[in-house]
Formats: C-alpha cells, sequence, structure tokens
C-alpha cells in the first residue's frame, strides 16, 4: 500500500462542481492499494499516518502528529500511484488492486482514521476528483508498506 501525505493548511476535493470532503489544517491523504496488499499493509499505513510527527511544537521541531494537533485527514483514493512507467511513456496499472477490493480497504482506512478519533474527510472511490489544497511547509512524506525493514 502506498500513501502521499501533504502537511497542509487546508484542502479539499469537488466532484461534478460540488464540495466532497473539506478540511483546515491536517493532512491530504492520497492513498494507493497495491494487488497484494494485506491487513497489515492497511494497519501499517494507518499508523504511520496517526503518528507521523510533521506539524512543529513550540519550539518549532516537527514533533507532533495530526491528533496531537487536533487535525483532520482528507483521504483521496489514488490507484496512479502503481502506475509503472519504467517501459515506455504510458504507464500500467497492471499492480493495483481490482476496484472492488480496494474500494473496500479505502473505506476502512477512512473508518479507522475515524474509530482513532480523527475527523475524516474524503473524496469518492473511482471519481474524477478536483482537490485543491494550500500545502504548509511544503511537507510531503511517502510512504509505501512493502518498504518496512
Amino acid at each position: 500500500m502506498r500513501a502521499v501525505i501533504q502537511r497542509v493548511k487546508k484542502a479539499s476535493v469537488e466532484i461534478d462542481g460540488r464540495i466532497n470532503g473539506e478540511i483546515g489544517r491536517g493532512l491530504l491523504v492520497f492513498l494507493g492499494v497495491g494487488e497484494h496488499d494485506t491487513d497489515a499493509d492497511l494497519a501499517y499505513i494507518e499508523r504511520k499516518t496517526a503518528g507521523l510527527r510533521i506539524f512543529s511544537d513550540a519550539e518549532d521541531k516537527m514533533n507532533l502528529s495530526v491528533t496531537d494537533i487536533g487535525g483532520s485527514i482528507l483521504v483521496i483514493s489514488q490507484f496512479t500511484l502503481y502506475g509503472d512507467a519504467r517501459k515506455g511513456n504510458r504507464p500500467s496499472f497492471t499492480s493495483s488492486m481490482e476496484p472492488v477490493k480496494a474500494k473496500e480497504i479505502y473505506e476502512r482506512f477512512i473508518s479507522d482514521m475515524r474509530a482513532r478519533g480523527i475527523n475524516t474527510e474524503h473524496g469518492e472511490f473511482g471519481a474524477d476528483m478536483q482537490v485543491k489544497l494550500i500545502n504548509d511547509g511544503p511537507v510531503t512524506i511517502l510512504l509505501d508498506s512493502t518498504k518496512i525493514l
């Protein structure tokens, strides 16, 4: 499983001209599910997302997590995180999980973040979405559950 996480001052997602999800200070999470991902991959990405200490403390050091600051998360499904462009110029997405299973995992991520007490907004799986954000920093982190030591 892969997640691109951006620290934001605010972010929103629009679908068909209407705002579907909107947050203030927090994390914008682009979430991609790979064909071989398991519950362990999901748990890893959830734990890391909730615990990432990328917000500044009183001494301006990145020491606080989204939960520490009472921030929010905006989650966007992003199968293109598994795009493989090593051959040619048109990416292959064969490493992405098939949509029905991937949607289940995406929805579990959202509900699990909410169960952790984090205000969590989201896009719509498989929809054409316009994402707006004000990146804070910028701070962008890539998580990949296959890169666990």
